[in-house]
């Protein structure tokens, strides 16, 4: 007599597909996702989560937004790839319109934030080669990149086991020290590099005085600023980029995330005085500014600004914020509501990745960094009930687990 055969879950087969085939370097969710829109995504088996973290803040618009589902459509069929050796007009505007809302220089496009990142370290040490000048000053809690040379300026020891040696000539330092930085640079220093905000750090913040004097000491030291945007840039904090909070320009700024609505790319921006250092055969990447990528970064800025988004994520980050201090104020396990815009993070006094996995029993996805930082950035597009109904499903967490 035949044995009736166990029915496998479409879940379950695309997991077992995974375990035989895909290399295990994510930690992942036990979920399978078919389909997004705005601030929802839906599971193979039909079940819906609010997401409050959607892509490490790539879906910066939302899933599917559909400005950037129509540009993708319409540039995929006219021309996909192109390489770098023929000029592409959308790569041009998108350059443009970057250049027009960050500071006068130039632009190289790649893939992804580490790859920017790469770049502007490429960059710096062709900036300081004829002086002798190749260490790179980073902050500690930073994250810059999983490639060898950005993950030795990432300032977390946990990125870097297992891979040494690494770089040589980066110095770690603590993050908003300025008398820190002032005492690393040396005469062999060509830049210093940091987020605005640091987000894989623990959405940790200085103060505007901070940047302005940072500013000021590699003016005076001739040393680069290097400002990794990739997590803050495109409108996350309420401005286009960070930095314009506090009045700076840096000299390189890195871009990617938000940057393409969901596609894949990354930007590195040169000020106008070392924008011409990379001449042909000193840096390249293969796909960086193919056509569909340009094709749905320029919708994004036309996005950002036909809604208004920034102006939108000023409000909606003042009301998220302030619905987060009200809900800490009711458990004293909350030890501080942190960030900018749509940034932001609450440190706890108990684990927050127990807090992750019960948010996603009840739906909601959302992240924890450094292990007790729930690290909050909706889409720029969130609506207020969204955002009422990932407040009470905390709450409901935090009554559950204290």
């Amino acid at each position: 007599m035949k044995k009736k055969s166990q029915r496998v879950s479409p879940a379950a087969k695309v997991m077992t597909a995974y375990d035989r085939y895909v290399i295990p370097s994510y930690g992942r969710s036990p979920l399978v996702i078919v389909r997004g829109r705005g601030s929802w995504l839906w599971d193979i088996e039909g079940k819906k989560y609010l997401d409050f973290f959607p892509g490490y803040a790539v879906s910066g618009l939302g899933h599917c937004h559909p400005n950037i589902v129509r540009a993708i459509k319409r540039q995929a069929g006219l021309l996909i790839h192109l390489p770098n050796i023929y000029y592409n007009p959308l790569q041009a505007r998108l350059a443009e319109l970057i250049v027009a809302h960050a500071f006068p220089g130039k632009c190289f496009f790649c893939n992804s934030g580490a790859e920017a990142n790469e770049a502007a370290i490429k960059l710096a040490r062709r900036a300081g080669h004829a002086q002798g000048r190749y260490e790179i000053v980073s902050m500690l809690d930073s994250f810059h990149g999983r490639t060898i040379a950005t993950v030795t300026v990432t300032g977390q020891k946990k990125y870097q086991e297992g891979f040494g040696p690494l770089l040589p000539g980066v110095v770690h330092v603590p993050f908003g020290d300025i008398g820190a930085v002032s005492g690393a640079v040396n005469e062999k220093t060509c830049a210093v590099i940091l987020e605005p905000i640091q987000g894989e750090g623990g959405i940790n913040v200085a103060p505007p005085e901070y940047f302005v004097a940072l500013r000021r000491l590699c003016d005076a030291r001739g040393v680069l600023l290097v400002m990794d945007e990739v997590q803050t840039g495109m409108g996350r904090t309420g401005r286009y980029f960070a930095h314009q909070h506090y009045g700076i320009r840096p000299d390189v700024m890195t871009l990617a995330k938000t940057l393409g609505g969901g596609v894949a790319i990354g930007a590195m921006v040169a000020g106008s005085r070392y924008a011409d250092l990379l001449q042909p055969g000193s840096h390249a990447s293969t796909f960086g500014g193919n056509p569909l990528a340009c094709a749905a970064a320029v919708a994004t800025f036309d996005t950002i600004e036909d809604e208004e988004l920034l102006k939108y994520v000023r409000r909606m980050g003042n009301y998220l914020r302030t619905r987060l201090v009200r809900l800490a104020a009711r458990f004293p396990f909350v030890k501080e509501v942190r960030g900018e815009g749509l940034m932001l993070g609450m440190h706890l006094g108990i684990d927050g990745k127990a807090v992750v996995a019960e948010c996603l029993k009840r739906g909601m996805l959302i992240n924890a960094t450094g292990d007790n930082v729930l690290r909050m950035m909706p889409a720029m597009t969130v609506k207020r009930n969204e955002i009422d109904r990932a407040i009470k499903i905390v709450e409901d967490v935090f009554r559950a687990v204290r």
